[in-house]
């Protein structure tokens, strides 16, 4: 595949009041910085004149030693820090770190800690501890590169700084079109589409199902057999998102319109989603087996083009052809209906917080940031991404196109051998990721070309956030905890009671589902993160 578009596709409140004599958590957690003793040069190479030493904890993949990769050699020549790195197991990354907090052992520098291991819930947590180092006073001085885009998007700042008004952790921010995909989209069989001579795809939910139908009667797969099954999915876990907003939810959970919170599994619009994906169930334009089946079942109902609509990253995850192929098969573009008059599609930040923090023992948080902070610019990114010349890459005899070394055409696997040269390879790394130029110069762009040209029409110049990224406090995060989990739980069994009958889905039934969830705590839940928003709104 043409990596310029998805080069990184793989990688793809207030707090508690305090005591009458105490500092407040942000003047506590600034007493609590480091203070470097280590002159560092603000601009060029190297960071420092004179070698130092940091600890440094990342996920490790297996593939490569961290301090045995090229890269890791190569910029600890041009700095002058040597990063003493240890590389936990990807799978128990998130074990040794908090063993780390708990202990007080922390390495100077963790690496690609989020969003999932140091999440936004830690941020807060070991940031009021004075575990890690506040930075949103260095960044201007020793991260001009990471500055210049939070000045360019106010959004990054909003999005990293915590309820005690500190800044824990810098994000890894991804540009690109799938980079606001929330995942992958839905996609419509386009051999089906050309044989009913379908030339516009649906607008509004009526047409839709209109066109379902056809898909189920009209032999769109041309084998004689009334064996298509117009939608398909694993347990409504990815067309659920994509076919809500049609009904005036942009997305799962907590959603914002016009600065107000709601739920959107409570929200009149639900009711309207549950209503026509039972229709469509009970009707057999739905697979009847949606709730039973496997991700292997469904592709291979795909493989045996079987499937009219389905959700996945590339179309032709599920139908086994080729990306000439897949060029052929339209995405989902958004409907309305009486709940949503105006197309709108759910997309996501781009921001991936947690990256990269110091913690507060590091003996240079400014020698780190300047360690970090190239890494924020395209070429910084080539580098980091590809690694240094001669490992991974060479140049051609005049110099005007990167290709592959031999080592790396020799290896097993071109692409992983990339993650025995760099760490930019598997992990969510702290970085301004870009779409960069394929190693070997022009190939063929037309799959990536169609997925740009299909993001922005069908759902860049439709979408909006769903809910920004913000933080709570401790209290609110253990809160929220609990809540979300029973709601959720509730729900998947009520969306696929109400879905396939089993439940009748009227007035009284409706009522109770209504009054369970907020007995569970649904409209608690809109009150924390009501109270998040307006605390995000308010970053300046």
């Amino acid at each position: 595949m043409n990596k310029k578009i998805f080069l990184t596709a793989a990688m793809a409140l207030s707090l508690a009041a305090c005591g009458n004599n105490a500092d407040s958590p942000k003047d506590e957690a600034a007493n609590n910085a480091p203070k470097s003793s280590v002159e560092v040069n603000k601009e060029g190479y190297p960071i420092v004149d004179e070698k130092i030493t940091m600890t440094m904890v990342a996920p490790g993949l297996g593939i490569n030693e961290w301090n045995d990769m090229d890269f890791i050699k190569d910029y600890e020549e041009k700095t002058n820090v040597h990063m003493d790195i240890t590389t936990p197991p990807q799978s128990e990354f998130k074990t040794k770190l908090n063993l780390d907090f708990a202990s007080g052992d922390i390495p100077d520098v963790i690496y690609a800690g989020g969003p999932n291991t140091l999440n936004a819930a830690a941020e807060v947590d070991y940031g009021s501890q004075g575990l890690l180092a506040p930075l949103e006073d260095l960044i201007p001085e020793y991260a001009p590169n990471f500055n210049k885009l939070m000045e360019e998007n106010p959004e990054i700042k909003k999005s990293i700084t915590t309820t005690d008004g500190h800044i824990y952790a810098i994000p890894h921010i991804n540009e690109g079109p799938t980079s606001k995909w929330i995942m992958g989209p839905v996609w419509y069989n386009g051999e089906w589409l050309d044989n009913l001579g379908v030339k516009d795809l649906p607008k509004t939910t009526d047409e839709f199902y209109d066109l379902m139908v056809r898909f189920k009667n009209e032999d769109p797969n041309g084998n004689g057999e009334a064996d298509e099954i117009p939608i398909s999915d694993v347990n409504f876990g990815g067309i659920r998102h994509w076919f809500m907003p049609a009904f005036g939810l942009k997305g799962w959970g907590v959603q914002v319109n016009d600065d107000e919170v709601s739920y959107s599994f409570t929200d009149p619009g639900f009711r309207g989603y549950l209503e026509f994906m039972h229709k469509l169930y009970a009707e057999g334009l739905i697979d009847q087996e949606i709730f039973s089946q496997s991700k292997e079942q469904l592709q291979a109902k795909g493989q045996d083009d079987r499937l009219g609509v389905f959700q996945e990253w590339f179309s032709y995850f599920i139908t086994g052809r080729d990306e000439s192929e897949a060029i052929n098969d339209p995405m989902f573009a958004p409907l309305t209906s009486e709940y949503q008059k105006d197309p709108v599609m759910p997309i996501v930040t781009g921001i991936k917080r947690g990256s990269f923090a110091i913690s507060s023992k590091n003996p240079s948080p400014e020698a780190a940031l300047r360690w970090i902070d190239t890494f924020y610019t395209k070429d910084g990114f080539d580098y980091l991404y590809y690694g240094p010349e001669g490992s991974y890459w060479v140049w051609n005899d005049d110099k005007t196109i990167k290709e592959y070394s031999d080592a790396a055409k020799n290896s097993d696997d071109v692409e992983k051998y990339r993650g025995y040269v760099t760490p930019a390879y598997g992990i969510t790394v702290p970085a301004y990721s870009v779409p960069l130029d394929p190693i070997g110069g022009e190939t063929d762009s037309s799959f990536n070309d169609f997925i740009e040209k299909e993001t922005e029409e069908k759902i860049l110049n439709n979408g909006e956030i769903i809910f920004p990224l913000t933080y709570l406090t401790n209290e609110e995060n253990e809160e929220v905890s609990d809540i979300t989990v029973e709601l959720e739980t509730y729900m998947k069994e009520n969306e696929a009671q109400f879905i396939n009958g089993s439940k009748e889905l009227n007035d009284q039934t409706w009522q109770e589902y209504l009054d369970t969830m907020n007995k569970i705590g649904a409209e608690r839940l809109i009150e924390i993160y009501q109270a998040a928003y307006d605390r995000w709104k308010a970053i300046e």
